[in-house]
């Protein structure tokens, strides 16, 4: 196979960052994507209907010219949150909301403290249709980085799907076989995504031979038995799993320090990412499901009309990118060649 078309695609998580990070990180999504849905871990954090919609302005002015992305917007949970949040943010066109533990990841030390406080944010969120994004892992310190996933399964996801078996719940950027197989299993209000390095790399990726700090993400990358459970899954061609990369952008400097930054800034490669994956599978017939078809019809949204076109072409993601104040980013997979390459976007089909 030469080329591939396939259905639009849309990302269903990723970080934009805000301020001088737009000009970049916008029109990086907007290449290939028709929609995303954007996180909301901003300083401070998108935690009302106002400033979703504020952030909304300052994305879509950052898009190139003649885009018709659209950014679709969540809101930041915090224990300040109210039922009247909620129903702001449904009327105002808030898409979702997210659930980071306090300290999961970046920008979370605001977040939730007491899970259960929010039972009846969770309540409403069912009850006016939003759906709920969860960072599916627990915080406490004596808890093994590498088990977190599936402590927070255990100790928290089952009694939420439980207590609210009709909120539609998103389990993000899943990493272990634990999460494949409570997802799998779950009703068909629970689903999943699936980020490009958690497919393509294992924590070998991360740890031997030194740290690689442009491999770190958080979740961090498990072992290759909980790699290899993620991409059986994909290829399968289950409905409940789709594409989120979770692309995250920190500049350089703040990655390849001391105390780097977690996220892994994808959006250069995205698609072709995938279609590498996918292509080592076998499965290049499954990543239109996955990649355009899933996630739309798990959120209720129509189906992109449009098509896109990758061709079998070798190309090399750049070793960097430049930001517009000269700040220099890292993309994912830097300086390594990839086999598929965007061809053409947006087609009528």
């Amino acid at each position: 196979m030469q080329t591939l078309t396939i259905t639009t695609p849309d990302d269903w998580h990723l970080h934009f960052r805000d301020n001088e990070m737009l000009a970049e990180t916008v029109p990086a999504t907007a290449r290939c994507f028709q929609r995303a849905i954007v996180m909301p871990n901003l300083v401070p954090p998108v935690v009302n209907a106002a400033m979703a919609m504020d952030y909304k302005a300052r994305i879509e002015a950052a898009r190139p010219v003649g885009s018709s992305f659209e950014p679709l917007m969540t809101l930041f949970l915090t224990n300040e949150t109210s039922v009247q949040d909620i129903v702001d943010a449904k009327k105002a066109g808030v898409t979702a909301c997210k659930l980071y533990p306090a300290g999961a990841t970046t920008n979370s030390d605001a977040a939730v403290k007491g899970i259960k406080a929010l039972y009846p944010v969770f309540e409403s969120m069912q009850e006016q249709g939003l759906l709920l994004l969860i960072h599916g892992e627990v915080t406490e310190n004596h808890i093994d980085i590498f088990d977190r996933e599936k402590v927070f399964i255990d100790t928290h996801l089952t009694q939420i799907t439980a207590a609210f078996p009709e909120l539609k719940v998103v389990f993000e950027h899943i990493t272990t076989a634990d999460a494949a197989e409570f997802v799998a299993q779950s009703n068909e209000f629970v689903a999943a995504t699936i980020t490009p390095q958690h497919l393509l790399l294992n924590r070998n990726d991360l740890l031997v031979g030194g740290v690689r700090p442009h491999n770190y993400c958080l979740p961090v990358l498990k072992r290759n038995t909980h790699q290899k459970a993620l991409r059986d899954m994909v290829a399968s061609g289950n409905k409940k799993f789709f594409l989120g990369t979770d692309s995250a952008p920190h500049a350089k400097h703040k990655k390849e320090n001391a105390c780097g930054c977690a996220g892994c800034y994808s959006a250069w490669s995205a698609i072709e990412l995938y279609a590498e994956v996918f292509e080592q599978l076998g499965a290049l017939d499954k990543l239109e499901g996955f990649a355009s078809h899933y996630g739309a019809d798990f959120y209720g949204l129509p189906r992109n009309t449009t098509t896109m076109t990758l061709v079998k072409e070798n190309w090399d993601v750049p070793e960097q990118v430049t930001l517009a104040d000269g700040t220099d980013m890292v993309p994912f997979y830097a300086g390594q060649t990839l086999q598929w390459k965007l061809k053409s976007a947006f087609q009528s089909a």
